[in-house]
């Protein structure tokens, strides 16, 4: 199993459950993504992506994208995406 550091987290929302991440890479619904912190370690599918609270299929470099997370993140985490070989 291979990763690829594709953003790190800007900001969570810990009322909603959703990190703002600036992507250095491309993301699609359905990818899995690995966000590793000081206090954050774990593995996730995404399951939606909204670009200004709008929902998107994919999303590419440079964007700043909003994605539901399943644990607490912080602010610095990197998110890598998995890529199954």
């Amino acid at each position: 199993m291979k990763e690829e550091r594709i953003g790190v987290v800007d900001h969570y929302y810990s009322r909603i459950g959703v990190a703002t991440v600036v992507l250095e890479g491309d993301l699609k619904v359905g990818d899995t993504i690995h966000i590793k912190g000081h206090t954050s370690d774990f593995t996730q599918k995404v399951e939606s992506i909204q670009i200004e609270h709008e929902n998107v299929s994919e999303a590419k470099k440079g964007d700043n994208v909003g994605i539901k997370v399943k644990e607490h993140v912080r602010e610095h985490d990197v998110v890598y995406k998995v890529i199954e070989e």
